[in-house]
């Protein structure tokens, strides 16, 4: 991308005040936002325009990974207690409320997880997960790609608009 994803402005807001406010309308407060290092949190908070509670959590290792990161968030001891966890990377700023509702309401009381579908593939990243089944999965040390290890375990799928579900990963993305 050349730049942090993070601070990159679509419509006027940056892709992490567009996360953060999807997720806040969408009632999953406070948001947990794993940042690398400690000044990314000034950074990352002053562009984020909704009034959210909002919990700053810094990496373990910094820059190691999506996969890293939400361990570190799965085995945080201030999450006892908590039964689901919403995964949402800020690369994906076309995203409504209306997703993570839909996530919620169909995870399965057998389900490890659930997570979007866009018709051609899963986005791992955007799942709502059991805390618990995710302690169990991390705790093994695997750190193959999410979307295989998402399908080894009970899970539903969320079809979804594909629109809705494109992520930035270069300037292209944006056009």
């Amino acid at each position: 991308m050349g730049t942090d994803k993070a601070l990159v402005r679509i419509e006027g807001a940056t892709m992490i005040s567009r996360m953060a406010e999807s997720l806040s309308k969408a009632g999953l407060e406070p948001i947990r936002i794993s940042v690398s290092s400690a000044e990314d949190v000034e950074s990352y908070g002053s562009t984020i325009e909704v009034g959210a509670s909002i919990e700053w959590v810094l990496d373990s290792k910094p820059h190691s990974g999506p996969i890293d990161a939400i361990a570190d968030a799965i085995l945080d001891p201030q999450l006892q207690g908590t039964e689901t966890l919403q995964i949402s990377p800020v690369d994906y700023p076309w995203l409504s409320p209306d997703l993570f509702r839909a996530l919620e309401d169909g995870l399965g009381k057998s389900d490890s997880l659930i997570m979007p579908h866009d018709g051609d593939r899963a986005h791992p990243l955007l799942a709502l997960v059991r805390v618990e089944a995710m302690r169990l999965m991390l705790g093994t040390g695997d750190r193959r790609p999410l979307h295989r290890q998402f399908v080894e375990v009970p899970h539903s799928i969320l079809l979804e608009d594909p629109t809705l579900l494109r992520n930035v990963n270069s300037p292209k993305d944006l056009e």
